[in-house]
Formats: C-alpha cells, structure tokens, sequence
C-alpha cells in the first residue's frame, strides 16, 4: 500500500517543478509515473493536454487547426506629452491550432503582422509574434518535444518600459527562439530510467531606437546564441528499499555569437528521499559541479575603447584570448521536504550551496478541480539570455491558453492552462549579451467559474550579470536588475457569437546602475469579440497604458481598434 504512495509524492515533485528548477539538477523525484502518463508513454503528464470528451462521455482526440487574415484601424492618443494622435492600418495573418491526441500534445498561436503607416509619424512595419509547445510520442518509451516563441521585448532595462506596443515604441526588439529535443523513459525492472536531450536557437534583432538617461552609456546587446542541455538518470523508488535513490547527471552548453560568449555547466549527483509518512518525505543531495562562463574581448581604436559596430553591438576581437568571467568547480548540496497530501496537491522546497552560496529552490501545486490551478516557484539558476529562454519554454505546458493584446498583437508575457500559468516575462526582462545568475519567485491562478475564465500570476526575478572584469563589460559585472511584475486576465462568452476579454498588468524594474532611474509600467485593455457570419467576426478593444521613469518623459497613453477577421 505505502509503496504507490510514496511513488505518487516522490514522482509528482519532479512534474509540477518548473523549468527553472529542472535546468539545475534532476531532482531525487525521478518520472515518469506509470499512473501519471497515458499508454503511449507521452513525454507530457495527461493532465496538461486532456483530450475532448464525446458525447457518449468517452474521451477521443481532438485537432483544432484555424487559419486567419484581418484588417484593424487603431489609433493611439498621446496624453502627457502634446496630446499628439497617431492612426494607422494593419493587415495580419495568423493560424491558432490545438492539438490532443494519444501520440501528440500540442498548442501553437503564430500572427504575421504587417502595420501600414501614414504621413502621422508611424513607421510601416513587420511583425511576427508566436508561441508554440508540443510534444510527440514516437513508441511508448521515446518521444519527440519542441518549442518556440516570438515576441518583443527590451532592449535596455535603464530605457523606456512601454506595456502596449502600438505606434513606434522604444527601447524594443523582435526576439525569436527555438527548441527541440528527444526524450527516453523507461522501467526496468525496479529501475527508472530517464534521458533527454534538447537543442536550441535565439536570435535578437538589432534595434538601434534607445534614449537612455544622461550619463548612461548603453550596454552591449545580445545577438544570438545555440544552447543545448542533456540531462540522465537511473533510480529506485521506495519499496525494494527502505528509501529512495537516484543518480543523474546534466550537461548545459550555450555558444553565443556576440563577444563569442560560452556557457558550459556539468555536474553529476546523487539523491536519496527518506519516507516519513505515506504523504511525506526528506530529500536530499550532493554532487560536483563545474561551471565556466568566458567571453572575448571587443576590437579597441586607438585610444583603448572598445568599437561599437553599425547594428549598435560591440565588435568582437577574433583574435582576443578567452576571458574568464565566472569559474566554480566543487561539492554542491541541498537538503529539504517533500509533501503530497493527495494526487491534486504537491509541494517541495530545499536549501543548499551552490554557485558559491547559500540557494533555495521549491515549488508549491495545487490543482482542486479540473478548472482550477494554483503554482509557485522558487528558483536559483545560472544560464545566458538563450538557455533561459529555451528553459521557460520548455516549462509551458502542451495546452495552453496565451492570451494576445488586442491593440497591439502581441503575445502576452504569461500563459495558462489547466495546470497553472506559466510566465516568461523573466525570460524577456532584457536581451542583454552578458550572462547571469537569476533567482526569484512566481506565482499562478488559472481557473473558471460560472463561464469567466481568469488567470492571475505575480512573481519577482532579480538578474546578476556575469562578465570579465577585464573585457568589454566590465561595467555591467556584478549588476543586479530587480524586476516585479503582476498580470490579471479575464473573459468571458456573453452569448454565443459575442465574447469579452481583459488584461490588466503592471511591472516594476530597478535596473540597478548608478544614476540609472526605477520603471514603473502598468496598463489595462478590454476587447468584444462578435460573429457576424459563419467565418467572419469584428472586433472592438480600448486600452490605456502608462509608464514612468525619473530623467526621462513618461507615457500615458490612449488606444483602440476596430477590426475584422476572416477564419477559414
């Protein structure tokens, strides 16, 4: 009887952690759960990705593929400075598809946006926004998952901090990234045996369009990056044995083409879980792990500065020695608990060493009904701007309900789906080349009632970057950026061709350098969405958005949209 029950606890941890979690270690709570995974032994839990139920009640596949075109007219309204009033066009194509079915698990929302300005100010413009998750099982054993996301985001953290991307905003710039990887699990015997491997790409475009305070001298911008992680393990439940075991191994690497920055991280640990109670667990482990973070230095002129190229990034030296910016080599550990009341609610937290001091990981689940989610994590990661990209998107679940700011197109920094809500608004804090330690905290509401679905999630990240204290970028060694940020989502069917939906979001970030001043964005927008005909609907949206910083002109700023969309 304890058996199951102690595979339950121990198993469930290392499926509600969140990829910040999973990018430092493979936690003594090893997967897959025989009961937790559909026959088909997809690398996903069921509970993220429930398949349609049929009339009869019996759940069948289900396959959602729609494609769009639409034409909007916005105008956006200057309040502060002038009360200037810009209008333009746009025409977009996009595709929403869901997918849920034995073998596969996906969700992928992609929009081709092309604004049309007129003689007002506003620049004609592309755009591509997106974000996709899936997940293919091959055999019972072996499955397939990808990812990928494009959005905007900025460029300096000391720059402007606008929340609704309409008209010529500032300080902001495409960023594209992509995933993809196997995974192998398997039972034999006693034994869990666990294997992955994920490749990744990330490219920033170069955005040339940032007004930083007097005296701030820009840092270098991240250009793009190749990023792989592989992660194995083998381990025991409780049962044969009086504890649990695991021993695993993780390899991250990420090749950045800017400054020629490298990450490369290996370590390999053991961990044992002791059962308290049937619901209760000790964990623990300790391992070796070595970290090397190095760049090359940027071409100097003549008089020791380093030379900025035309796209406003440093120029690398190729002929540069490799600098070390960060080394640890040595023992880590932590220590912690592992509860698991019931199959719905699941909490872990641990205390260790490691990257040279004290860190706490943990994360609370707790998933009351089909339609209700709660999730908290606390994480303590070192990676580049590319891995935590990849890592965040990896966290997102197959099904998902992303919502897209109506005015602006763009994807919002937080996703939810049955399991919780999923934000990677850390991941997008700030595109800058230099790596970094990040730690913080984040917290997730999703659920419906009464036909209003809602999501809230909150959380803190605070970015420490890493740098030779001799290249480029010594300035930026050792800088702390703190950044808080709440978002709220709400909507709701009035009838059935009429549909209402809001947002409410705020942010507030301290970029840390001397002189550089404190942001404090918040913003608010509301959207009706009405079927005309079978395929044709219109849609209204108003928002209204401001941010403001010391040492330079805040916004405050009015918008709406009229627009129509043709699904095919």
């Amino acid at each position: 009887m304890l058996k199951p029950l102690f595979k339950s606890l121990l198993v469930a941890g290392v499926m509600l952690m969140p990829a910040h979690a999973m990018a430092q270690q493979i936690n003594s709570d090893w997967s897959p759960a025989d009961s937790s995974y559909s026959d088909a032994g997809t690398a996903e839990p069921v509970s993220e990705a429930p398949v349609q139920k049929s009339r009869g009640g019996r759940q069948g596949p289900r396959v959602d593929v729609t494609p769009y075109i639409e034409a909007q007219q916005v105008i956006v309204a200057d309040l502060k400075n002038g009360g200037d009033v810009l209008t333009y066009s746009t025409v977009a194509a996009g595709i929403d598809a869901s997918v849920a079915t034995r073998q596969a698990q996906a969700q992928v929302s992609l929009r081709y946006e092309r604004r049309i300005g007129y003689d007002n100010g506003v620049a004609d413009q592309d755009n591509v926004t997106g974000l996709a998750r899936g997940s293919l099982a091959l055999t019972r054993n072996f499955s397939v998952e990808a990812g990928g996301v494009a959005a905007r985001t900025r460029v300096d953290g000391r720059g402007a901090a606008p929340t609704n991307l309409v008209g010529n905003p500032d300080n902001v710039t495409q960023v594209y990234s992509v995933y993809a990887g196997p995974t192998f699990t398997s039972q034999v015997g006693d034994l869990t045996v666990n294997a992955a491997y994920r490749a990744g790409y990330t490219k920033v475009e170069n955005q040339n369009n940032v007004v930083l305070p007097a005296g701030q001298q820009r840092f270098d911008q991240f250009d793009d990056s190749v990023s792989q992680v592989a992660t194995a393990s083998v381990g025991m439940q409780p049962g044969v044995l009086p504890i649990g075991w695991a021993v695993s191994g993780s390899w991250q690497h990420e090749d950045a083409g800017q400054l020629d920055n490298r990450f490369d991280s290996k370590f390999a640990r053991a961990d044992i879980t002791v059962p308290i109670s049937p619901y209760f667990a000790v964990v623990g482990g300790v391992g070796y792990e070595n970290i090397t973070i190095s760049e090359r230095d940027a071409v100097r002129d003549t008089a020791g500065n380093a030379v900025v190229g035309s796209d406003g990034r440093l120029v690398t030296d190729a002929a540069s020695p490799r600098l070390v910016a960060y080394q640890t080599d040595g023992l880590i550990w932590d220590v912690g608990v592992s509860w698991r009341p019931s199959p719905r609610t699941s909490f872990e937290a641990r205390y260790g060493r490691r990257y040279g001091s004290d860190s706490y990981i943990g994360s609370l689940s707790y998933q009351p009904g089909r339609d209700w989610a709660v999730n908290v994590s606390v994480y303590d990661t070192v990676s580049g701007f590319g891995s935590s990209l990849n890592n965040s998107l990896a966290s997102l679940p197959t099904q998902f309900r992303s919502a897209r700011n109506p005015l602006s197109g763009d994807i919002s920094g937080c996703a939810f789906g049955q399991t919780g809500g999923f934000c990677l608004d850390n991941a997008l804090q700030n595109a800058s080349s230099a790596a970094f330690r990040q730690r913080g905290v984040s917290a997730a509401f999703s659920g419906t009632n009464g036909g209003w679905d809602s999501g809230v999630a909150v959380g803190y990240n605070q970015r420490k970057f890493i740098a030779s204290q001799i290249g480029a970028q010594a300035q930026i060694d050792g800088l702390k950026n703190d950044n808080y940020y709440a978002v709220a989502y709400l909507g709701t069917n009035i009838d059935r061709r009429t549909r209402f939906e809001s947002n409410v979001y705020a942010s507030y970030f301290d970029p840390g350098a001397a002189g550089a001043p404190d942001a404090l964005s918040t913003g608010a927008n509301a959207a009706l969405y009405r079927q005309i005909i079978r395929g044709l609907s219109a849609s209204a949206a108003v928002g209204l958005d401001s941010y403001k910083q010391e040492d330079l002109d805040g916004e405050l700023t009015a918008s709406a949209l009229l627009g129509l969309r043709y699904s095919f």
